[in-house]
């Protein structure tokens, strides 16, 4: 699976390459003791991404085993074992993916999106009592956020402002104490959520157009129904390259304040090169593997 959040592969060493792979399969892992195997179905790798930083700025370094798993049970590979950040990532991405599923069945009625909370429901209470200050800010952003869209808001950065905020709160985990690193973390946060959201929003453009969805930088840039889609891209692609290349550096700036303890090779890949490649692909429309719904596919 692929999300937006990303290592740029061919400049990474194999063996940082083996080691975000561990903290992937961790993570992975780490959801099916927290909840149950059927939410490890909703692994992303913009949440691999938040345990991987979360673990890196903690004084002990992440244990590592080899071990099989479900998709390969013969093979063995290195996996990072559970610590504070991947069992608070993983209990933040079972309510992410809960609420995308809900919202699925709100918007579309889909019934397969309601069948699918089923095997989340219990797993969601539990990860709602251990973080609730989390599970709060998520529901009120998502309602916020739905709130703009129904109203129909042609204003990007309004909209990509909501989920910054949700992101934000949800970098922030209660066992990291230290003031000055809460705040680094929510700037780092709330700009990763921005990125995604206005990049996501970007791609989505030639799909939301056809079946008329909401998308507020269709709204804000006026597509005209005579335009063609690839004339309205070309249109709007520097304003928007700008916004995203603007929010990446302060997330850059953010990432630089941190006093990172391991993995930082591969953080910097990420954070300078991977989102970046991916941007580029997606704004210049380049023929790459397919993307993963991402974080903002929880309103999409």
């Amino acid at each position: 699976m692929f999300g937006y959040v990303i290592p740029y592969k061919s400049e990474l060493k194999m063996k940082e390459y083996n080691m975000f792979r561990a903290y992937y399969c961790g993570l992975c892992k780490a959801m099916g003791k927290e909840a149950n195997q059927m939410v490890r179905m909703g692994l992303n790798y913009d949440l691999t991404f938040m345990g991987l930083l979360l673990s890196s700025i903690q004084e002990d370094r992440s244990q590592i085993t080899f071990e099989g798993c479900i998709a390969n049970p013969f093979k063995k590979k290195p996996i990072v074992q559970m610590n504070n950040a991947l069992k608070y990532t993983s209990n933040i991405s079972t309510m992410l993916i809960y609420f995308k599923l809900i919202d699925d069945w709100n918007d579309e009625k889909s019934i397969t999106s309601l069948l699918g909370t089923v095997p989340f429901i219990n797993s969601v209470k539990k990860s709602s009592r251990k973080y609730p200050s989390q599970y709060n800010d998520i529901k009120k952003y998502l309602k916020e956020l739905s709130k703009l869209e129904n109203n129909k808001c042609n204003k990007v950065d309004e909209a990509a402002d909501m989920f910054g905020k949700l992101m934000e709160s949800i970098s922030t985990p209660d066992f990291i104490t230290d003031e000055k690193i809460i705040r680094t973390l929510k700037w780092l946060g709330y700009n990763l959520g921005r990125w995604i959201y206005i990049l996501d929003a970007f791609n989505d453009i030639e799909e939301d157009i056809k079946k008329k969805n909401y998308n507020p930088i269709i709204l804000q840039y006026k597509y005209k129904e005579n335009e063609s889609i690839n004339d309205f891209l070309n249109r709007i692609k520097e304003p928007i390259e700008f916004s995203l290349t603007f929010t990446l550096e302060n997330m850059s700036r953010s990432f630089e304040l941190l006093d990172v303890k391991y993995n930082r090779s591969i953080l910097e890949n990420i954070i300078y090169m991977g989102t970046r490649y991916k941007m580029d692909n997606i704004i210049n429309q380049k023929e790459e593997e397919q993307i993963e719904k991402s974080l903002r596919s929880i309103k999409h």
